[in-house]
């Protein structure tokens, strides 16, 4: 264990968010799960090493990645975040892992940074403390940034109707897998735990109106799940209890 806190580098919270960025959630949440001490502080992904955020910094060791990030919380700090599961379930953690990050957060994005009303509600705003000359092209920028990431990643090269189909498909995937457990893997929270809460909660925030929600919204145990990681992990926000949490 550390005597001094890690900063953990993230964004300040937005859209009904506690951190708007899943991956600064996963690895403030895998934070907490470790039982290590740390303070967040605001930074933009331009400040980060990587260019991206999170990244954390241990008496001046920079990790950046939150899977490299949490690899090095488990080897550095003797934590297993996977405690209690065995082979198998470890490889279906990581599979699940792999398909909330690679496509479901993706999906989560184009209805977040390319429709144009939730661009305007949402992530427009970044740029409104920028000098007011170059704000609308700067806000023109930075969807067409988000435009090429996701073109390159292959999602964004679908329609809306496709996209929404397939992100709907891995929510669906989510559900069954949790069942009627409280946790991915039972009655205690894992490491996959904190990227399905980050992404699941990005999509559930009435914040935004997309056809994701609705479809996460027509499973009650994945709204009450967001609501029991919400409660556990960030207990002084305030995080609105769907309607489909009482069906």
């Amino acid at each position: 264990m550390t005597t001094a806190p890690i900063t953990l580098y993230g964004c300040a919270p937005a859209f009904g968010l506690p951190d708007p960025s899943p991956f600064v959630t996963k690895t403030e949440v895998q934070l907490q799960m470790a039982h290590l001490p740390y303070r967040k502080l605001f930074a933009i992904p331009p400040e980060a090493p990587k260019g991206k955020l999170p990244y954390v910094d241990d008496a001046g060791e920079l990790v950046c990645d939150s899977s490299f990030i949490r690899a090095y919380l488990e080897r550095k700090h003797g934590v297993d975040l996977d405690a209690g599961l065995d082979a198998r379930q470890r490889a279906e953690a990581w599979a699940i892992e792999r398909m909330v990050e690679d496509h479901l957060y993706w999906a989560m994005v184009w209805f977040r940074w390319i429709d144009a009303a939730n661009f305007a509600r949402g992530p427009a705003h970044f740029a409104d403390r920028a000098p007011e000359a170059i704000r609308e092209r700067l806000r023109e920028d930075m969807q067409a940034a988000k435009q090429n990431e996701l073109h390159a990643h292959g999602l964004g090269r679908h329609s809306r109707e496709q996209i929404a189909e397939l992100g709907t498909r891995s929510i669906d995937a989510i559900a069954m897998l949790l069942g009627e457990s409280e946790y991915l893997f039972g009655d205690r929270p894992h490491a996959v735990d904190a990227i399905a809460f980050g992404v699941l909660a990005a999509i559930l925030t009435p914040f935004f109106d997309t056809p994701l929600r609705a479809a996460a919204e027509r499973h009650p145990n994945l709204v009450d799940y967001v609501a029991r990681m919400m409660r556990v992990y960030y207990p002084a926000h305030v995080w609105p209890q769907p309607q489909a949490a009482a069906a």
